[in-house]
Order: structure tokens, then C-alpha cells, then sequence
């Protein structure tokens, strides 16, 4: 006999709590292996790939992509013994229908999916629930009739309930919807679409705009405002971003400085052929000036531990490098840095903005950091007052480099110039030792002969 395996959301990594379903590897009917890949969910930190802990034929899909999903949740039902007699496969949800005859109020309890199993209801495809599942009385039938390719009038429109709610929210007239779906159902990207024909209007707020201001969310009935819910990426970053400001007193220090020999290093470097294919830049001699400033001031690569009352001084350093993305900020770290060579120490830099960027990041990337850089000269600012990353005594401020009017030798000559600003946790880091810090990392930068020195 069929035997149905429920496989419930996971905890992805670090407590979290919930998951964003963002594309099914595996339809209903599909055979399934152990270890097989069957679907993709974006949690607070990174896009996760889900393997099947069960091998067997996939009976039902839980959550449609697009669903936000608990931990713990079922989200698939595999039947791993299916070589006994195969039930009726149901796909979920069910479809309904607009303006359709409701069912009779004298139905039979088994006609409502109920009735079976000591008046337990009876899912077809999962065995007996263990409570009760309302659903909605089932109502007749109806094909929707498409001709050139132009939506129909009639009263009855095919579609599924995520779709409805979609449809809904996004103020969308299901009856002007064409659909593309098999048999005339009105599918999540035909809503979609057809919201997008009228946002790009609704959002004409400004004399010449003709596009919308942002892509997703709900737009008002007056098309000027657009309401995006806060998940995944950005949901966490905001969480955690308040709980280190209003936790740990943030003190900054900042350092302008003459990084022209710097500059020279760097392109001396790009024309080694010991660094060919590998991407050197300003950021690299900045992280390595960082993990020699640690070494010499290790003080300052240290967590405050608040349920134990304890100072954890790390005898390792996880480098962060903060990353802008699509979905959001994220810090993922770079293992043992301190162990690395400058090559090495650059290609890891690269793999590590690469992987982020594209929304690849474990969560295990991201955990255990222990001190953070953030490069926001890419963005052209000279400088700011950075946030700490949760669990870190400091966290450096990389700024753009400009050519500027500098006294060098008793001389005014344009040299290459950036600021560099250090905020640290004054719990764990004093004045003293925040200076020293960020004078070493400039040391470094205004002369890299400094490095071999101190290496």
C-alpha cells in the first residue's frame, strides 16, 4: 500500500523562522531520489537549494511559489512506497470558479472531504489528517472560452485561490485577465501582468516619468504609493541592524589619508603575472592592512557575550566583507583570513562578492564573523559611520579615492587620497585602542613597505 511521507520546512541555518518558496524543482507525479534537489527558497539570508529526504513519487505541492512558509510547515507529500495501489493524485489548490452555483447545504459530509476515519477529513494523497481541514463547499464546473487570443465575458472565471488573493491585492479585475494557463486558468504571471499594464500609468507621479517607481508591491487605488512587504534579506538586516544599534554604544573614528603608494602597489600588481586572472584592488590591500592591524592590536577582534557576562576574544579572524545585492545587504565572511597570502586573500574576495551577488550565499558564509569591512567608496562617498555587525567589536569604512591637493614633502601635489572611518563597540573597545587600530590600518595604506615590517 502507498505510504505518505510529509517533509516539513527546515530551519536553514541560525534559527531562522521562515522561507520564501521561489521556484518548484518537481511537479505532482514526478519520481523523486533521495538527495534530489526539489525546490529553492530564499530565506532571511541566502536562496537555499532543498534536497528530498525521501525517495518515491511526489503526490501534492504544499506551497506555491511566492508563499512565505514557517518552519515546520509541510510544504510536499511524497508517497514512498508506490508500488502498492496508487490513490487519485489531487494537485493543490484546488481551482474555483467565479459566480458558479454553490454547493447544496444538504451535501454529504463525504462530498465536503470529510466523513472518513472516525470523522476525521480525508485529503486524498495524504492519508488522515490529524485536524480538521475546512475547505470551501466545492462548486460546479465551467470552461472559460478564449478566442484570438482575447479574454471572454462570460461570469465564470477558472483560477486558484493564491491567484484570487494575488488578484485581490493587487486590485485586478479577474474577468479582464487573459489566460494562458492549460484550460483557460488564469495563472500568478497573467494577474502579474496585467497589474504591470496599469502601474506604469498609476505611478506617473512626476512630469516625463513613464515607468514605474519600483517593480513589485501593491500600489494604491490613488497609484501614489507602492507597499512592498519586508522579508527575506531585508527583514533580517533590519532586525539586525536595530538590535546592534541599541545595543552596543557605537563610538566612530575617522583618518584622512595619502593612499597614492597604495594606488602604484596596485597597479604593479594587476601587471604581475603571478596575479593573472585574479582581481586586484584597492579593497584587497585595505583587507590585508586590516588582518595585520588585528594581529598587532588583537584586543580588538572580540565579541560581548550578554548572557554569560564575557568578553570572547577570537584567536582567529573571519573577515566580513559587507555586500550590496538585489535582495538586500548581506556580510558574508572569509574563513581563517588571517592565514592567507595576498593572492589567495584576493581570490577569496572575488569568490565571495561573486557568490553573494548572485543571491548564492550560505548561511554558514554569513556566521561567525568576527570583524567587517564595507567598501562604500564604490559608491562614490568619501566616508560614514558605520553599523556593527552583530557579534563584532568593529567594523571599517572604506572610502572612495579621489585625486586631490595634498602637502606632500612641503609641497602641495595632487595625490591620491581616502577616508577611512572605524566604529567599534566602546564596551569592548576603548578610545586608545580604536585609534591605534585605525592608525596601523592607515600605516599600511599610506606606505605597504609598512606590511613587511609588521608581517
Amino acid at each position: 500500500m502507498p505510504k505518505f511521507e510529509s517533509f516539513r520546512m527546515p530551519d536553514a541555518g541560525e534559527g531562522l523562522t521562515e522561507a520564501e518558496i521561489v521556484a518548484w524543482h518537481v511537479a505532482v507525479g514526478d519520481p523523486v531520489r533521495v538527495n534530489q534537489t526539489i525546490v529553492e527558497i530564499e530565506t532571511a539570508k541566502s536562496i537555499v537549494d532543498l534536497p528530498s529526504p525521501f525517495a518515491g513519487v511526489v503526490t501534492a505541492l504544499l506551497a506555491e511559489v511566492g508563499d512565505t512558509v514557517d518552519v515546520g510547515t509541510p510544504i510536499i507529500t511524497i508517497d514512498v512506497d508506490p508500488t502498492g495501489p496508487t490513490p487519485e493524485i489531487a494537485a493543490r489548490p484546488a481551482l474555483e470558479l467565479d459566480a458558479a452555483p454553490a454547493a447544496t447545504p444538504d451535501a454529504t459530509p463525504e462530498a465536503a472531504g470529510a466523513g472518513a476515519g472516525d470523522g476525521e477529513a480525508v485529503l486524498v494523497g495524504y492519508g488522515i489528517s490529524g485536524a480538521a481541514v475546512a475547505r470551501r463547499p466545492r462548486r460546479a464546473s465551467a470552461v472559460v472560452v478564449h478566442v484570438d487570443g482575447t479574454a471572454a465575458s462570460p461570469s465564470r472565471v477558472l483560477a486558484k485561490p493564491p491567484v484570487r488573493k494575488l488578484a485581490r491585492d493587487l486590485g485586478v479585475d479577474l474577468g479582464a485577465v487573459v489566460p494562458t494557463g492549460p484550460g483557460g486558468i488564469v495563472t500568478r504571471e497573467d494577474v502579474v501582468a496585467k497589474s504591470d499594464q496599469g502601474e506604469a500609468r498609476a505611478l506617473t507621479t512626476y512630469p516625463g516619468d513613464d515607468q514605474p517607481w519600483l517593480a513589485s508591491g501593491k500600489v494604491s487605488a490613488g497609484g501614489r504609493q507602492t507597499r512592498v512587504p519586508v522579508k527575506s534579506v531585508r527583514k533580517r538586516t533590519a532586525e539586525a541592524m536595530v538590535t546592534s544599534a541599541f545595543t552596543a554604544p557605537h563610538v566612530t573614528v575617522f583618518h584622512t589619508i595619502d593612499v597614492t603608494k597604495t594606488m602604484k602597489l596596485v597597479a604593479r600588481l594587476r601587471a604581475d603575472k603571478e596575479f593573472a586572472g585574479v582581481r586586484v584592488t584597492p579593497l584587497l590591500i585595505t583587507a590585508k592592512a586590516m588582518l595585520l592591524a588585528v594581529h598587532r592590536h588583537p584586543d580588538i577582534n572580540a565579541s560581548w557575550d550578554d548572557a554569560t557576562q564575557e568578553i570572547v576574544y577570537k584567536h582567529y579572524v573571519n573577515l566580513g566583507i559587507a555586500a550590496s545585492t538585489p535582495r538586500g545587504l548581506v556580510v558574508p565572511n572569509i574563513k581563517d583570513a588571517h592565514r592567507m597570502g595576498l593572492k589567495e586573500l584576493a581570490q577569496s574576495i572575488a569568490d565571495l562578492t561573486a557568490t553573494a551577488r548572485s543571491g548564492r550565499t550560505s548561511p554558514t558564509d554569513m556566521s561567525d564573523g568576527t570583524i567587517t569591512i564595507t567598501n562604500v567608496g564604490v559608491f562614490g562617498i568619501d566616508t560614514g559611520t558605520p553599523i556593527l555587525n552583530p557579534g563584532e567589536a568593529a567594523i571599517l569604512a572604506f572610502g572612495a579615492i579621489r585625486e586631490q591637493p595634498w602637502v606632500h614633502h612641503g609641497k602641495v601635489k595632487k595625490r591620491w587620497v581616502t577616508q577611512l572611518a572605524l566604529s567599534f563597540d566602546h564596551r569592548l573597545v576603548d578610545g586608545a585602542l580604536g585609534a591605534l587600530f585605525l592608525s596601523d590600518v592607515a600605516a599600511v595604506l599610506a606606505d605597504p613597505s609598512q606590511a613587511l615590517v609588521w608581517g
